[in-house]
């Protein structure tokens, strides 16, 4: 089982939004007179200006414009920062998922759990401990010729 985040599925997402908004932003802008996004090319660069949060978009000038640039800016920034925040946080946390480590975790867990359980269940740890123990024999007996 991979982990791994949808990077490239959210990027493709991004951009299909990015397109669609331009086009509304464009159409919701068209016709007025003072707004500065005249053509689709410059509701595409709109797209980017605004959510980039670098200040430098023009701002729509009609009610729809506004709005429709409004749900743009915050869908597109958390499309965009979430995407690059849990690429980076998946990456890092790779090493933590490891089966051996999530074996460990709950082998511990249950570990802490001990008074809670029946004869029964102690019974059944019991012989899981000793096959766990014989396996690790088993291999450090396999690695002491190649040593």
């Amino acid at each position: 089982m991979t982990t791994h985040t949808p990077i490239v599925g959210m990027i493709f997402l991004l951009v299909l939004l990015w397109l669609a908004f331009a086009a509304l932003l464009y159409f919701a802008e068209h016709g007025v007179g003072e707004a500065a996004i005249k053509s689709y090319g410059s509701a595409l660069y709109w797209g980017i200006a605004a959510f980039s949060t670098a200040g430098i978009a023009d701002t729509p000038k009609s009610d729809m414009g506004l709005l429709v640039g409004g749900i743009w800016i915050v869908v597109g920034s958390i499309l965009f920062f979430g995407t690059i925040v849990a690429t980076v946080t998946s990456y890092f946390m790779r090493p933590m998922q490891r089966p051996g480590k999530r074996i460990i975790d709950t082998i511990e867990y249950n570990l802490e759990q001990l008074d809670d359980l029946s004869v029964e269940e102690l019974d059944l740890l019991k012989e899981t401990v000793d096959t766990l123990i014989s396996h690790v024999e088993g291999l450090k007996q396999k690695q002491r010729p190649n040593e």
